[in-house]
């Protein structure tokens, strides 16, 4: 394909946003809009000059008329450039709770699971400057801190799998330029037009913002800068976890008194991590609901915060898993438990992965003994038989059995600087 002096320098700064070493097989999503189908185009180029392979995905969530015929149009796309493609069908909205998030997750979770079936260890997305500048001014609005302000990264892990945005610092109207001169078609979804959605409200502000020299290219530099100050702030609080903090099985221990001498950002980021980190990857915590996390750790009391249970022990405060959340979860022995556990031992059948709780724990002998406050223990996964304990390996009772995190989960001190 013939590149005109435009979409060599878009095809220049595309690869500068991906990683120097990029994986034997990629994938890209595309939903059939401008942006999306710029990006296929342009990695596409770079693929075959870096002998990779390429692969792509649509996500139809099922929400118009008109979604098949679009994924069927980027199917026709990837096959004329010579691409494997999939569409990805969502049909697991029931209705209740907010639509674009309900979309957003479940789009995030089909497309990770595509790449893991197809062994696919990276996936490019096709958000660009205005993306990020949007993001921006959303966040401005709810009076983000450095993190917020900071807005889509460049590379997250999502279920194991890197997601990529290379085109953070690329505006929208360079590849819908880049996709004229090429003669290529796009989707225009008329939700882009629905003044209902905030991102709508805030594409529109940016507009309006341009009077005062404030640009989509301005304000994914100000994201830019301020990651770098989120990268600094991580590498902080990484550092005062690993000598303020123990990790014991799931759980993470904080010493208070160290805990009271660091600065309070890194007071709030520390809990922030714990939770992703025990809980998992979701939204982050309220500001209001950290601040009370950090003051009820400061004072020694017991909180409940997304799933995680805080417990006052001694000079110390405990960070577990709460027995409410999981009281329900259940797998089968080399399954993963709770997004994070796989338990293995010797052959038993009919045996599951239940949560010990209030019935396992009196049948684990020395449980005292560990020196741990006993709701954190309460949570933790076990292997039963109908009424009868197996084994319960982070209680010290394994008879035989063994309990290691899933493979995706990283281990809590290097999980600070990805989260």
């Amino acid at each position: 394909m013939f590149l005109t002096h435009q979409a060599e320098t878009l095809r220049s700064e595309l690869r500068a946003g991906l990683p120097e070493h990029l994986p034997q097989r990629l994938g890209v999503a595309v939903s059939g809009g401008g942006d999306s189908v710029a990006l296929m185009y342009l990695l596409h180029e770079i693929a075959q000059s870096e002998n990779i392979h390429l692969f792509a995905a649509t996500v139809n969530h099922g929400l118009r008329p008109e979604a098949a015929d679009e994924a069927k149009q980027v199917a026709d796309q990837a096959a004329r450039l010579g691409i494997a493609h999939e569409t990805l069908l969502w049909q697991g909205w029931d209705g209740a709770g907010n639509l674009q998030d309900q979309a957003r997750q479940a789009r995030y979770r089909l497309l990770t699971d595509w790449a893991q079936r197809n062994d696919i260890s990276a996936i490019a997305l096709g958000h660009t400057a205005d993306d990020q500048a949007e993001t921006v001014l959303m966040r401005l609005g709810r009076a983000a801190g450095v993190t917020g302000l900071s807005g889509m990264p460049n590379a997250r892990v999502h279920n194991g799998v890197t997601l990529l945005r290379p085109m953070l610092g690329i505006t929208r109207q360079a590849l819908r330029d880049y996709l004229s001169e090429l003669d290529v078609g796009w989707v225009e979804d008329p939700s882009n037009q629905d003044q209902r959605f905030d991102r709508i409200k805030a594409r529109k502000a940016l507009q309006d913002l341009k009077t005062l020299g404030i640009s989509a290219q301005s304000l994914a530099r100000v994201a830019e800068n301020l990651a770098q100050a989120r990268e600094a702030l991580a590498r902080y609080t990484q550092e005062s976890a690993r000598s303020i903090s123990v990790v014991d099985g799931g759980d993470v221990c904080l010493d208070r008194s160290g805990f009271k001498q660091v600065p309070a950002e890194i007071q709030r980021r520390l809990v922030v991590a714990i939770i992703a980190w025990i809980a998992g990857q979701g939204y982050a915590p309220r500001r209001a609901a950290v601040d009370k996390a950090v003051a009820a750790v400061a004072d020694g009391r017991t909180m409940t915060l997304s799933g995680c249970l805080l417990i006052p022990h001694g000079n110390k405060t405990w960070f577990c898993r709460e027995l409410n959340a999981v009281a329900g979860e259940m797998s089968a022995p080399n399954e993963v438990w709770d997004s994070r556990w796989i338990l293995s031992g010797p052959p038993s059948p009919g045996a599951e992965v239940r949560v010990l709780g209030k019935d396992g724990l009196p049948q684990v002998p020395d449980w005292r003994d560990l020196g741990k406050p006993r709701k954190a223990l309460l949570s933790s996964p076990a292997v039963w038989k109908g009424e009868k304990l197996l084994s319960a390996p982070l209680v010290a009772y394994s008879n035989g059995w063994t309990a290691e995190f899933a493979p995706h989960r990283p281990e809590f001190y290097s999980s600070i600087l990805s989260h």
